[in-house]
């Protein structure tokens, strides 16, 4: 079939390459012209025969509300705009509100597999109605892994994000285990090969893993880890994904502390951990480290 894609980075460039390998007549537009097969969203539109099928893979946020926006004016009612992007779930259905009328469809579509998706395939998990989710089944059947799973309808409008959310949260919870991990086998005086001990967890433990995987390849380029800083950004949804449990009153202990773990790494010298040795320091009488700047 034929799809309209909207962004091509690292994510949605490896996206058409898999699709094209497929068999699919893909028409990409990006802002960098280099990259992009037409020149601009209404030559992207002309070039789709319809009902089309456009799929949205830009940054979360303002550039995928004004990108849908625009599609909004350019689409023909029967058509259907995929939102493949970190969106949270609750834009999904502001979209959906306001392409409706003008008779588009609407499907929000949670992406998992990174730069490894052209190789391995991609993870889909896909919200909105049987008939629009149908229009571009082909398209997800090319892009998912091979064999029986990797995709799921997860319910309507909303649905595709929401369980990519909490998806993202697991991650957080799992990346901050490994790294904690590899940080008490560094620690001890004890362990003399730890890239050899996580490379032994990699087959026939119960902790093998993709993510494990790739600890593994990072350790293989650099054992101590001594080229990269100690600093970890989130992209939103682990902080979606702990509000989602406020809301709903679930107990959510591993993701929220891998959050705010995240957010740790970002202090260089942490006032809580400040307050802490003072506080040491007054009821024990143990030992406050002076600071370097005075």
């Amino acid at each position: 079939m034929q799809l309209g894609l909207i962004g091509l980075g690292k994510m949605g460039g490896n996206m058409r390459e898999r699709l094209r390998l497929a068999g699919h007549e893909v028409v990409g537009y990006d802002r960098n012209p280099d990259i992009a097969d037409v020149a601009s969203l209404a030559e992207l539109v002309e070039r789709l025969p319809a009902p089309r099928v456009v799929w949205v893979m830009v940054p979360a946020g303002d550039p995928t509300r004004q990108t849908v926006e625009e599609l909004g004016e350019l689409l023909s009612p029967g058509d259907v705009v995929i939102d493949g992007g970190n969106s949270r779930f609750t834009d999904d259905k502001v979209h959906a509100e306001q392409l409706a009328p003008k008779g588009i469809g609407y499907v929000d579509c949670g992406v998992s597999g990174g730069v490894w998706g052209l190789q391995n395939g991609y993870a889909l998990m896909v919200g909105g109605t049987d008939e629009d989710v149908a229009k571009a089944q082909p398209i997800f059947d090319a892009l998912k892994p091979e064999g029986e799973f990797g995709f799921v309808h997860a319910g309507g409008v909303g649905a595709g994000h929401y369980t990519k959310m909490v998806h993202n949260g697991i991650e957080y919870g799992m990346m901050q285990a490994y790294a904690e991990g590899f940080e008490l086998l560094e620690a001890s005086e004890i362990v003399d090969d730890v890239p050899g001990a996580i490379k032994s967890w990699r087959k026939g433990t119960v902790i093998q893993s993709w993510l494990l995987d790739l600890l593994d390849r990072a350790l293989d380029d650099d054992p101590k880890l001594a080229k990269i800083a100690g600093y970890a950004a989130d992209s939103g949804e682990g902080r979606w994904t702990v509000e989602e449990a406020i809301r709903l009153g679930v107990p959510l202990n591993v993701i929220s502390a891998s959050l705010f773990a995240r957010f740790g790494s970002r202090q260089e010298e942490s006032p809580t951990m400040k307050a802490v040795a003072a506080l040491r320091h007054q009821f024990g009488g143990h030992a406050v480290k002076e600071d370097a700047d005075g």
